[in-house]
């Protein structure tokens, strides 16, 4: 299973897998019904979650339901115990969606839940980041989980986050890091045989390996950064019970 999970995620462009892979993946459920681990997300229960990863899959990862992983919980935890998400109306800016979010967050927020995507076919709008088709002061919340590592320029990037959001508003900035986690983010626009980005960036469609200097790339964007250590705060009975990882930060970007 493990290197099934591995081939997919690795040579079948993201947009195809998230359109196919779902209902594969709930009948695989099956096989792993319990009640060890839960879904904060769809709250679906199984004995642990499958494991997820390119070349070394981590164990008790992937929901097979909604397709959540460990940071995807975790947002929702902390937009569920750490703000008004849950309990408001909000103008919320998702690029690159997610689906194990995009029904719930719509559920939620209703029209004023934007999905957005140069290429998803799940979004609602086709949106280059480098160029955000709204206005300034327009969004409470911006969710921009793992796609900073695979734009041509995150400064731009993050520049029009901040544009778009609202005074008081946030966004959260997730990217991955690899240990050694180096001092300062490595890019290399010479790099671009597929082969040599793996090697170099963690995978072959990223474009830099982000350092130690994150929180500082955020704070030129205009954003005040915030490197939350709130998974440090769960209990070890909710973090292994949701499948979350105890050391992630999450970024977060105020206005």
């Amino acid at each position: 299973m493990q290197k099934i999970i591995s081939l997919l995620i690795r040579y079948v462009p993201r947009k195809y897998l998230q359109l196919f892979t779902g209902i594969g993946l709930k009948t695989l459920g099956v096989f792993y019904a319990g009640h060890q681990v839960e879904c904060p997300i769809c709250n679906h229960r199984y004995r642990q979650f499958l494991p997820y990863g390119r070349i070394n899959p981590r164990q008790n990862a992937l929901c097979p339901h909604c397709l959540s992983l460990e940071r995807h919980r975790l947002i929702w935890v902390y937009l569920k115990e750490k703000t008004n998400f849950f309990s408001e109306k909000l103008d919320v800016l998702h690029i690159a969606p997610e689906p194990c979010f995009m029904k719930p967050f719509e559920k939620q927020h209703r029209e004023k839940y934007i999905t957005a995507d140069i290429e998803s076919p799940l979004a609602k709008v086709k949106m280059d980041i480098h160029d955000i088709p709204f206005p300034e002061n327009h969004f409470d919340l911006v969710l921009c989980n793992h796609v900073l590592e695979h734009v041509k320029d995150d400064s731009k990037a993050m520049s029009e986050i901040c544009r778009v959001l609202k005074p008081g508003g946030f966004a959260v900035m997730q990217v991955p890091f690899f240990s050694p986690v180096p001092d300062i983010t490595f890019e290399d626009a010479s790099i671009t045989n597929p082969r040599e980005r793996e090697k170099a960036f963690g995978q072959d469609d990223h474009v830099r390996i982000f350092g130690k200097d994150y929180a500082k790339r955020i704070e030129k964007s205009g954003l005040k950064a915030e490197a939350s250590k709130f998974a440090f705060e769960l209990n070890e009975e909710k973090v292994h019970r949701n499948g979350l990882v105890r050391n992630e930060v999450l970024y977060i970007g105020h206005k």
